[in-house]
């Protein structure tokens, strides 16, 4: 049976990769193995590989949008457009879905009007480690909202949430400016300023195998110290924005990243603030309530 257009008809699971051909094929394979059989869109961020044919020729059921650039994690914003099912689920190229999850977490979003998000456990490699960010969501500090089916998150990883698609284009998706790492936090900033609740649903389970092809650490590292400044002259207010500059600045005299990323974020400031839409009082109280428990972020 084909899945094209096809599936469940309930929610979507958008892939994003770029020069992983081995790992997007079976990470394919996993996810139309999945009971639920979910329509699946790859977005492929200018993969010179060989990925397009070899989805083409394996996975001829799948949505195969290749780009002629790499739009980083805004990618995923394309496969969401595409999308013509209530619910979106994300996936990188070394990360799936336990079977049952997605319609797991289509029942929750159904029964729950105002849920925006969901976040899932997610367990790590071959001995399916839980990765530590479970256990922070589970002790988030966050006022807990009655009636809904987790805690309440203000941040979370791209590759394991699960989105009410009308909630995620309302909040106006993933940034391109941002790029890649940390994107997640503004768009969880985003839903909350939306109205949209976000949850932690420790029964809702994605697998990662990280690839071994990854960023090297420090270039990671650069992008999330980027990433923390332009998020905070995005959204937060202005003596946080150039509090957040000024620690950024101090760091920079004595560690390279950190001078790496003050550079790059002065050079993406002038399109940071012409985006800039500060949150509402209570997202920022949340925010502040967040980091004062966890001031390492």
């Amino acid at each position: 049976m084909s899945r094209k257009g096809g599936g469940v008809g309930r929610l979507t699971v958008v892939v994003i990769t770029r020069n992983r051909r081995a790992g997007l094929l079976d990470t394919l394979a996993r996810i139309e193995a999945l009971p639920e059989r979910p329509v699946v869109v790859v977005v492929d961020n200018g993969s010179d590989d060989g990925t397009t044919a070899a989805v083409r020729a394996a996975h001829p059921d799948v949505r195969l949008v290749p780009l002629g650039r790499n739009h980083g994690a805004a990618a995923r914003d394309i496969g969401v457009h595409l999308s013509r099912t209530p619910y979106v689920a994300f996936s990188d190229d070394d990360s799936w879905w336990e079977p049952g999850a997605l319609a797991r977490a289509a029942a929750l979003f159904d029964a729950h009007s105002r849920l925006g998000l969901v976040a899932a456990r997610v367990l790590v490699g071959e001995e399916r480690r839980p990765d530590p960010i479970n256990a922070a969501m589970a002790a988030s500090p966050l006022p807990a909202e009655p009636g809904l089916p987790g805690p309440p998150v203000l941040g979370f990883l791209g590759c394991a949430a699960i989105v009410r698609r009308r909630a995620f284009l309302d909040a106006g998706g993933f940034s391109l400016l941002l790029f890649f790492v940390g994107e997640e936090r503004l768009l969880a900033y985003d839903l909350a300023a939306a109205g949209w609740a976000r949850c932690y649903v420790p029964e809702i389970v994605a697998v990662h195998h990280p690839s071994p092809h990854r960023p090297v650490a420090r270039d990671r590292r650069r992008a999330e110290l980027r990433n923390i400044v332009l998020t905070a002259w995005m959204r937060r207010p202005a003596p946080v924005a150039l509090a957040e500059t000024a620690r950024m600045g101090l760091a920079a005299v004595r560690d390279g990243d950190a001078r790496a990323a003050l550079v790059a974020a002065a050079l993406r400031l002038p399109a940071a603030l012409r985006r800039r839409r500060p949150v509402p009082a209570s997202v920022e109280s949340a925010i502040r309530l967040l980091i004062e428990e966890w001031p390492d972020r």
